[in-house]
C-alpha cells in the first residue's frame, strides 16, 4: 500500500502528554511496527479493532466541496491518544495501524481539468482504502477509519463485501444522501457507486435534511426497495418519531445481514465539516446512535467523515477531537459488550 504511512510506538509516544498518577490511552493502545506487513500485523495483533486515518479531501473538492477534512486525522489521534486509559475503556483492544496520505496524487493546484483529475485520484484512493478494509476483515478484525470525504464509504463497504463474500448494508447519519449520479468518483457517489457494483443491498439514510435533498433523489429512494430514510425534520423539528423510534426503524432496516456504521459529521450541529450546519443532530445523540447501532452482533465497520478542523496546527479545534475519539470508544465499548 503505498500510500499508507505505519503509525509506530517510537512516533506515537511522542504525541502522548504523559502526567503523573495516570495512564494515557496512547500508553495502552497497540502501534504498527515498521518492518513487518501490514497484512502480517493485522493477522498478528491480538487486538479486535484496526484504528486507520485518511488523510484527505479530495473526494470532496471532487463533488464542489469545501477543503478541509484531510486534517481530521491528525486532530482525533492527538487527542484520542490522551484520553485517559481506565475500566471504561479498552486500549488493548485497539490497533492504530497508521493513515493513508495521498498529497502526491492530488493534483488541484493544476487547474486544466481539475475536476476530472480529482476524480481519478478518488479513485485510486478507493482502492487502496478497499484492499486494506479487505485485509482487516479478512483477518476477523474490526475496522476503524476516520477522516477524508464521504467518498471512502465506497472503499469501506467494498472491501467488507470482498471479504465477508457478500453484499453489506448500511445506516448512514448524514444530511445528505450521497446518492449523486455515477459521473466520476467523488463525495457525494460513494453509495451509488456501491450499489451500481453489487457491493451493498439495503441502505439507510438517517437524519436525511428535507431542505438538501432534491426531487429526483427522492424519488430514486421512493422508487428502490433497497433505499429508506428518516429525515431529521421529522424527528428533531416535527416530532413525528421519537429519536428512540427513529433508531429501532433504521435498526430493522439493516440489520438483517452484516451492515456498516457510517457517520457524516455534517449532519452534527455546529461539527467543522465541508457543509456545516447550525441545525442538526447533537453530539450527545450521534453518540447514541453509535451505541445503539454498534450493540449489534452483524455491525462490521465504523466509518466517520468529513469533520474538517480549521485550525488544528494552533491546538483549537479539539472539541472535533474530543467528539471523534468518544465515537471511537462508544464503538469499541459496545461492540465488545456483545461477546
Amino acid at each position: 500500500m503505498t500510500y499508507f504511512k505505519i503509525l509506530t510506538s517510537g512516533i506515537a509516544k511522542n504525541l502522548v502528554a504523559k502526567r503523573q498518577g495516570e495512564i494515557k490511552f496512547g500508553e495502552e493502545v497497540l502501534f504498527g511496527c515498521a518492518d513487518k506487513s501490514i497484512e502480517e500485523q493485522i493477522k498478528l495483533t491480538p487486538a479486535k479493532f484496526i484504528l486507520f486515518g485518511i488523510a484527505e479531501d479530495i473526494g470532496v473538492r471532487a463533488n464542489f466541496g469545501k477543503p478541509g477534512a484531510k486534517n481530521a486525522w491528525r486532530t482525533v489521534l492527538e487527542t484520542l491518544l490522551n484520553i485517559q486509559s481506565n475500566q471504561f475503556n479498552s486500549a488493548r483492544e485497539l490497533l492504530v495501524l497508521g493513515h493513508f496520505d495521498f498529497d502526491t496524487i492530488d493534483q488541484s493546484k493544476s487547474k486544466s481539468n481539475e475536476i476530472k483529475s480529482l476524480r481519478n485520484a478518488v479513485k485510486t484512493i478507493d482502492s487502496e482504502v478497499s484492499n486494506l478494509v479487505y485485509l482487516i476483515k479478512k483477518n476477523g478484525k474490526i475496522p476503524i477509519a476516520v477522516g477524508g470525504g464521504h467518498n471512502n464509504a465506497y472503499g469501506l463497504i467494498k472491501g467488507c463485501s470482498l471479504a465477508l463474500k457478500s453484499k453489506i448494508n448500511v445506516i448512514n447519519l448524514d444530511a445528505h444522501t450521497d446518492l449523486r449520479a455515477l459521473e466520476g468518483r467523488h463525495s457525494g457517489n460513494g453509495f451509488s457507486y456501491a450499489i451500481f457494483e453489487g457491493f451493498l443491498d439495503r441502505y439507510f439514510i438517517f437524519g436525511l435534511h428535507e431542505n438538501y435533498t432534491s426531487e429526483s433523489i427522492l424519488k430514486l429512494i421512493y422508487d428502490s426497495k433497497q433505499i429508506e430514510f428518516i429525515s431529521f425534520e421529522s424527528v428533531c423539528i416535527k416530532n413525528k418519531l421519537s429519536f428512540k423510534k427513529a433508531l429501532k426503524m433504521g435498526g430493522a432496516f439493516v440489520s438483517s445481514s452484516s451492515f456498516g456504521i457510517e457517520i457524516d459529521c455534517d449532519a452534527i450541529a455546529h461539527c467543522p465539516s465541508s457543509a456545516m450546519t447550525p441545525t442538526g443532530f447533537s453530539s450527545t445523540q450521534t453518540r447514541q446512535f453509535v451505541i445503539n447501532m454498534s450493540q449489534n452482533t452483524k455491525s462490521e465497520y465504523l466509518h466517520i467523515c468529513e469533520a474538517a478542523p480549521k485550525n488544528y496546527q494552533k491546538k483549537r479545534d479539539y472539541n472535533v477531537g474530543k467528539l471523534i475519539s468518544a465515537l471511537i470508544t462508544d464503538f469499541m465499548g459496545a461492540n465488545t459488550s456483545n461477546n
